[in-house]
């Protein structure tokens, strides 16, 4: 695609970059990510996505904003409250961007829909706040060979990972986290988190997007990052692939 003056001076800063140039930038202008949950990590992460140029945006969250949301989700402001999320997402994009067309959908993610929802994406960011939504948001990704960027936050610890494990040697979510989706997981209402952290996650998070779609650097895939604010580190671990998976290991 042919960009636009008005494009050009909008991401200068990007197509001035080797790593990405203007052969980048358009390919971002046409690409399409499905984002799932619209809250602190989603929050960031959708204006960065939106602001990099990511020509379409899925936003899949079944919640509404409430007040207390607010403290770390930056996408919304007062006047959203009790507002579908997906819906107040589309309009803070629009204030921001024309070049982003953005799908909301206010439905929950569940086995049985997954594929359906996210099919047809060229990178999937997952920033949900519940392990059986995570599941089959992996589980779809690896089946449609989508690349997954997976984020997630409590109190001052936050990780992020990306998974392509229909590929040799690359590992898929469940190498990471198992098989059991009743597994017990604290959510930020019941431990608490410092609001920044979202915000440090969810860009990182719309970092990998970014580089999933427009290679540049090493490649994220088979590594885990595990940020600690507490003590200010941050770690990378090689996640091995499991032989026993049961999806990606057919």
């Amino acid at each position: 695609m042919t960009l636009t003056d008005a494009q050009l001076e909008r991401y200068a800063r990007h197509i001035i970059l080797r790593e990405i140039g203007g052969t980048g930038q358009a390919r971002l202008l046409e690409s399409h990510v499905a984002v799932v949950g619209a809250g602190g990590i989603g929050s960031p992460a959708i204006l960065y996505l939106a602001a990099a140029g990511i020509g379409q945006l899925t936003v899949i969250d079944d919640d509404a904003v409430a007040l207390s949301n607010l403290q770390r989700q930056v996408l919304f402001t007062t006047a959203d409250i009790d507002r579908p999320k997906a819906d107040a997402a589309k309009e803070a994009v629009a204030r921001l961007t024309p070049d982003a067309a953005i799908i909301p959908l206010s439905q929950r993610i569940t086995g049985e829909n997954a594929e359906t929802l996210l099919a047809g994406a060229d990178a999937i960011l997952d920033g949900c706040d519940n392990f059986e939504t995570r599941l089959a948001v992996a589980d779809a990704a690896t089946r449609l060979k989508i690349p997954l960027i997976s984020a997630a936050v409590g109190q001052f610890e936050g990780q992020l990972g990306v998974y392509r494990g229909w590929e040799a040697h690359k590992p898929c979510y469940r190498c990471l986290v198992g098989s059991d989706p009743a597994q017990a997981e604290a959510s930020c209402a019941d431990q608490g988190v410092i609001g920044a952290l979202t915000g440090v996650l969810g860009s990182l998070a719309a970092l990998e997007t970014i580089r999933a779609l427009v290679p540049f650097g090493e490649d994220a895939a088979g590594k885990l990052l595990i940020a600690d604010l507490l003590s200010l580190r941050f770690r990378t671990l090689s996640l091995p692939k499991d032989p026993g998976c049961p999806t990606c290991s057919r």
